[in-house]
């Protein structure tokens, strides 16, 4: 049986597990839970109303936190020319074309993110098998396959985050770290939360935002009421 910390029974004993609380206050509670030996970041758990097995209740796309996400995000770009030039000035941290391909192919990936310009996109098909199972591949649908590249780059380095139901229907993802201001904080649920209502599919019947909840890395799971957050 795992041994319950101090700081764990201390951060427990804060959240009621039957409560669902106002977006403010349950960021309150969050912040006041004993702090990790590390800048936790802040995650999110939401249900959706949807089946992901089928097309028509899909459920992804990008949405830019105002207040960024705290972490640093590695960048890579597949471009050429300008494109390319582009993209450095943006700061992307790494850019090339068949030169990246084989770095990736030999095992390489210290890399969060990759862009691609479309001209590349027949080279980056090659790295399909790597970089799909990753969640890597770039994607039109993501804005990630861009004739700009240095604007999404810079639009991932500010605070683009991806989303993606996944197959129970939930959405799970972090949208900024424990140090982060109340209002930023809050400020960065109500974004993420506005682009999920925007996502909803035509196909879904029902109630499409159902639950949700927050934590930090370490912490307990706060259940927050929905249309506070909206």
């Amino acid at each position: 049986m795992a041994k319950v910390t101090k700081r764990n029974k201390a951060s427990v004993e804060l959240v009621d597990a039957e409560k669902t609380y106002t977006l403010a206050e349950a960021v309150e509670i969050m912040k006041s839970c004993p702090d990790a030996k590390f800048d936790e970041s802040i995650e999110i758990a939401m249900n959706l109303g949807v089946d992901p097995k089928h097309a028509d209740q899909q459920v992804r796309g990008t949405v830019a936190l105002p207040n960024g996400t705290g972490k640093t995000v590695r960048v890579v770009v597949f471009a050429k020319n300008d494109a390319a030039e582009a993209a450095e000035k943006a700061g992307a941290d790494f850019v090339g074309t068949d030169d990246l391909v084989k770095k990736i192919e030999g095992g390489w990936f210290d890399f969060d993110r990759v862009v691609a310009a479309p001209d590349c996109m027949p080279l980056v098909g090659k790295l399909g098998q790597v970089l799909g199972p990753k969640g890597l591949m770039p994607n039109p649908k993501l804005g990630t396959v861009t004739p700009q590249p240095g604007k999404v780059v810079k639009d991932i380095k500010s605070g683009m985050i991806q989303f993606k139901v996944e197959k129970n229907g939930i959405l799970h993802v972090a949208v900024g770290k424990k140090s982060f201001d109340q209002k930023k904080i809050e400020e960065n649920i109500r974004t993420f939360v506005g682009a999920i209502k925007a996502a909803k599919p035509a196909g879904v019947k029902g109630v499409y935002m159902q639950k949700m909840a927050i934590s930090s890395t370490m912490g307990p799971g706060i259940k927050v009421d929905l249309a506070t957050a909206v």
